[in-house]
């Protein structure tokens, strides 16, 4: 927490959806936070994916070895389109 806490954060190009609070943020500050939050707080990712889906998204890009979030969200919802780049 305390590296998270002395870095600085800028405003993102694009909204953060983050797993703590499973919602689109921008806020800097509220970003930083929801890090902290994050270290110790539950993960809502089926509650972060339907945001992302309710807000627009039809793809998702799972970044790295393996295809485990690409199934989780085929899970939530058939219809938008999965791949993973590593």
């Amino acid at each position: 927490a305390a590296a998270i806490d002395a870095t600085k954060f800028h405003t993102p190009t694009c909204a953060v959806y983050q797993n703590v609070v499973a919602k689109p943020v921008m806020d800097p500050e509220e970003i930083k936070q929801n890090l902290i939050n994050q270290l110790t707080g539950a993960v809502r990712w089926s509650q972060s994916v339907q945001a992302m889906i309710a807000n627009g998204a039809t793809k998702f890009t799972e970044a790295g070895p393996g295809k485990v979030l690409q199934g989780l969200v085929m899970k939530i919802d058939k219809n938008v389109a999965v791949e993973s780049v590593n």
